[in-house]
């Protein structure tokens, strides 16, 4: 098990950080809070894995899902350590965001 409680599939690690760097350039306090807020969301999760809700309009896969600030955090709760497979903004198009759940299987 990861020391943390969680792992983050390599394409959910590059969200995370793509995320800090667009935001980083306008204010750096506002990137580390909003990339310290992911991370907490995501710590919180590893205590309560099935807290996050189902999105059956987004996969099939037995994925949850949660927020943080304007982003939704997709995870599979059953997997030990918890897996984060993708962190993505909350305002794309369902569409968009099933496609990037379906190339992260």
């Amino acid at each position: 098990m990861s020391e943390r409680g969680f792992g983050l599939h390599p394409l959910a690690a590059r969200d995370i950080r793509e995320i800090w760097e667009y935001i980083v350039a306008d204010n750096p306090a506002a990137a580390r809070r909003v990339r310290e807020e992911l991370r907490e969301a995501i710590r919180a999760l590893v205590r309560f894995p099935h807290e996050g809700h189902r999105r059956p309009d987004l996969t099939s896969r037995p994925l949850r899902f949660t927020r943080a600030r304007d982003y939704l955090i997709a995870y599979a709760p059953e997997e030990k350590p918890l897996w984060v497979v993708a962190v993505m903004h909350g305002r794309r198009s369902p569409r968009v965001m099933a496609a990037i759940l379906r190339g992260r299987e």
